[in-house]
Parts: structure tokens; sequence; C-alpha cells
């Protein structure tokens, strides 16, 4: 069985179709991101899941359970991290995950979780002290510490500097490696590509692509691109194999791009020319699309029509008790 499960999901909000037949399986113990444009209908589609919202139509399991009907029985096994969590200012680390472990029946250990999540040396400081990566470690500790089977993580590293996005991208991985099943959403496409086991990109509604970072949208299967300069006194026209692109740069030099799919032979050819005439290939690359490139050519403008979607009012704390 699936962690998730949706069939053919609709949600609409009067006259704005917001979801538009979302179909989508995650697996047991796998990062997901879900991937999408401001008003693609992502957050309504991980609010479905988290039980905020009933869909208009279509199925959804989360954990084998209907999550709009399931309440506590799927409050208990599951951990939210929102954008934004409002915990009292006043109480420290420590007295904040041992009131909110009170909600389940089976709570990972407290000083485990401020282990976990690199917070030991801010335990007894108060919420309101703590800096913006501190308070969003502790968001993730509120998250994990009801022992969850699935996470749902809403932007996780919005606002971190390098060192606190690579610490937190460990503590997402850490987790998963322990059997952690875990749905997160980022605009950051490295952040994806370096955490995610598979992506779905949602557009407009509808998910677009799916796969593996490195096979969504035929990532694998797209042409490389070949890029290098070459001096003035050497035209394109010498070149062994023909240029897709080449610009001229004001002092005289070309900027030459070949797109290909068989890199190897090009390279060759390239490089034993290059040796044979005593050229050089300055500033050689070869690349693939990246997942940014190819995101933003399956998402390129759509959404916007979904844009009217009401805010949404999900709870800022996420308990047990604070089930719809």
């Amino acid at each position: 069985m699936s962690a998730i499960t949706v069939t053919s999901l609709h949600k609409s909000y009067g006259p704005v179709e917001a979801v538009r037949g979302v179909d989508l399986t995650v697996r047991h113990g796998e990062v997901f991101a879900l991937l999408g444009p401001n008003g693609a209908g992502k957050t309504s589609t991980m609010e479905i899941l988290e039980g905020y919202h009933q869909p208009t139509s279509g199925q959804v399991e989360v954990l084998g359970l209907d999550p709009g009907r399931a309440g506590r029985r799927l409050r208990e096994r599951i951990g939210i991290v929102l954008q934004e969590t409002a915990v009292d200012p006043y109480l420290t680390v420590r007295e904040v995950l041992r009131r909110n472990a009170g909600y389940y029946p089976r709570p990972r250990d407290v000083g485990e979780v401020i282990e976990v999540v690199g917070l030991t040396e801010k335990s007894d400081a108060r919420v309101k002290t703590l800096s913006g990566g501190q308070q969003r470690r502790l968001d993730v500790a509120l998250g994990i510490i009801g022992g969850p089977e699935l996470i749902f993580l809403d932007e996780p590293t919005t606002g971190f500097d390098p060192s606190a996005r690579r610490s937190a991208w460990d503590l997402v991985r850490g987790l998963a490696d322990g059997g952690t099943t875990i749905m997160l959403t980022t605009h950051y496409m490295d952040e994806a590509a370096h955490l995610a086991d598979r992506v779905a990109v949602i557009a407009a509604g509808r998910i677009v692509a799916e796969g593996s970072p490195d096979t969504l949208g035929g990532r694998d299967q797209a042409a490389v691109r070949i890029g290098f300069r070459l001096p003035a006194t050497t035209g394109p026209d010498q070149l062994p194999v023909r240029a897709t692109q080449v610009d001229r740069g004001e002092d005289g030099s070309y900027a030459v791009q070949i797109g290909t799919d068989d890199e190897v032979r090009v390279l060759h050819e390239l490089t034993g020319w290059a040796l044979a005439s005593g050229n050089q290939l300055d500033a050689l690359v070869v690349e693939r699309p990246s997942l940014e490139d190819v995101y933003l050519a399956l998402t390129g403008g759509a959404g916007s029509d979904a844009e009217a979607v009401p805010p949404s009012a999900s709870p800022s704390a996420p308990t047990p008790e604070g089930a719809r």
C-alpha cells in the first residue's frame, strides 16, 4: 500500500477550478516533491492531503485513510511543517516540544528530537530569542515530535542562508533514511534535485510531468549542450562539427554552442581538431538542461488562471486535536 494515493482529484472554489484531475502516488519511505508556480493548485492539493479541505471530487488516501474524515486517527500518524508556525514566544524550546509531545500517544523523546534538529545549545532558550534558521528548526522539531510515519514539508528552507539550507537538507535526508515518508513543496530546484526521489510538476491544476529529478520531462534524453570560446582568429566555420549557436564578443572572440545527442563523438571530434590545429577550446562545458530549465519549460506561464483561489486558512500549529 502506498503512503499517498490520489485519483482524479478536483477542487473548486466557486467558479475557480484550482485542481483539475490530479493523479499521483507517493511510496512509503520516499521523498516526493510537488513543484509548481503560485496559483497552480499545489497548495490546494497539499491541504486536501493534510485534511484541511474536502475535495470537490476524486479519491484521496493518506496512510490508508480519508484525510478529510479520519481526524485524530490520521493526525497521530503525520507531521506538518508549515511555512510559518505560531509558537508561544515565552516558552523555551524544550517546553514547547514537551507540550506538543503530549498530544501524541507515542511521541519521540524530546531530548532526542532537539538533538536531531540541531538545537541542543538552544534547548533552554526562549522561542523569541531564536534566529530565523533556529525557528525553522523548531518548526521541523514540532513536525516530527509525534514520531510521524509521514511528514508534509511546506517550503522547508525559505529564507535560509546556504549553510543553513545544507544543514536542513541533511536533516530531511536523515529522516528519510530512517524510514519516514516525506512530501515537500519548494521553489528551489536545486533543493528538489538534492532531496527528492521523485518529483511531480503541477501547472494550471494538472500534473504535467512526473519522475526522478534526473529523468523529469525527458531530461536524461534531452540534447547535450557543448559550449566553448574561440579566439577572433579562428572562425566557427573551421570547426569539424556545425555550431548550433554563435555569438561574437566585443573582443572579436566567438562564443559557440553545439547541441547534440551524441556528445562522446562530438567531443572526440572537437578535441581532436583542437589538438591537431593548435586551437584552444576555452571555457569548455558540457551540460544537459537543468531541472530548472525543464521546470520552466513545463510550467511557462501556467497557473495564472487559478490565482483567484482564496488564501489558506490552515491552522498555524497543527496537532492531533487540530483536525478539521
